[in-house]
C-alpha cells in the first residue's frame, strides 16, 4: 500500500465530502497541519464539523476555513485568538460545543482507543454538565463524556517514514497523537520524510498503522504571539 503522496491536495483527493467530521491537530499555531487545511479550503468542502483545540487565527490555520464559511460547527476548548470565530459564534452563524481542554483531549484519545465514553469530575455543576448523565463514585459526582470518532484526522509531524510512522517535535506533539488515532482515515503532513528503519522504533509517537496517507510539505511556522523585552 503506497501511503506517500506528492502534495496535500493529492493526499486528500477522494476523501472529502460536505458535512464530514474532521479532527485537526495542533495547539494555537503550534503543530497545525496548515497545508492540509489550506487544501480543504481549496477543495471547497463545506458544512464541516471540526474538532480541534482552537481555530488558529483569522488568516491562518483553521481560521481560513472560517473565513470561507466552510465550517458549520466547532468542538473546541479555546477561541480567544480568532476574532472571526468569536464573531460567527456570537452572531449565531457558527455552532460551538465548548469542552474543557483535558476533557477534549481525553474524548479524542478514548475515541481512538475504542472507548465509547468515560466519567469525569471536570465540568460538574457548570453548563458543561447540562444534559449529561451524572453518576456518583466514592461520594463524588461525575459526568459522562463520549469518545470522539471522526471521518478524517489531519495531523502535522516533524518526521515520518513511507509507512506513516510519525515523530512530533517537542510541544508540537500536543493534540496530534490522539487525533491521529480517532478517525477512520488519518492524513499526516511532515517536515521530513525518511525511509523505513531510519526512525528508532522507541522514538515513534504515532505508529504507521494509524496513518493511511502521508505527505512532505513546507511550513510557514508562524509565532502566534511574540512577547519580547528590551535588551
Amino acid at each position: 500500500m503506497n501511503k506517500v503522496f506528492a502534495s496535500a491536495h493529492e493526499a486528500l483527493d477522494g476523501l472529502l465530502f460536505d458535512g464530514m467530521f474532521i479532527a485537526a491537530g495542533g495547539f494555537g499555531l503550534c503543530g497545525i497541519p496548515e497545508n492540509l487545511i489550506a487544501a480543504i479550503r481549496d477543495f471547497g468542502t463545506k458544512d464541516l464539523v471540526v474538532a480541534s483545540n482552537n481555530a488558529g487565527v483569522d488568516d491562518f490555520g483553521l481560521g481560513v476555513l472560517l473565513q470561507t464559511r466552510q465550517v458549520a460547527k466547532m468542538i473546541s476548548s479555546y477561541v480567544g485568538e480568532n476574532a472571526e470565530f468569536m464573531r460567527q459564534y456570537l452572531s449565531g452563524e457558527l455552532e460551538l460545543e465548548f469542552n474543557p481542554q483535558g476533557t477534549l483531549a481525553e474524548r479524542l484519545r478514548a475515541g481512538g482507543a475504542g472507548i465509547p465514553g468515560f466519567y469525569t469530575r471536570t465540568g460538574v455543576g457548570t453548563i458543561i454538565a447540562e444534559g449529561k448523565e451524572h453518576k456518583e463514585f466514592d461520594g463524588e459526582t461525575y459526568i459522562l463524556e463520549r469518545g470522539i470518532v471522526t471521518d478524517l484526522s489531519i495531523v502535522k509531524a516533524w518526521k515520518g517514514d513511507n509507512q506513516g510512522n510519525l515523530v512530533y517535535r517537542k510541544t508540537a506533539r500536543n493534540f496530534n497523537p490522539m487525533i491521529a488515532t480517532c478517525s477512520r482515515v488519518c492524513v499526516a503532513e511532515v517536515e521530513e520524510m525518511v525511509e523505513v528503519g531510519d526512525i528508532d522504533p522507541d522514538q515513534i509517537h504515532t505508529p504507521g498503522i494509524f496513518v493511511q496517507r502521508i505527505v512532505k510539505c513546507e511550513h510557514e511556522k508562524r509565532i502566534e504571539q511574540i512577547t519580547t523585552r528590551e535588551g
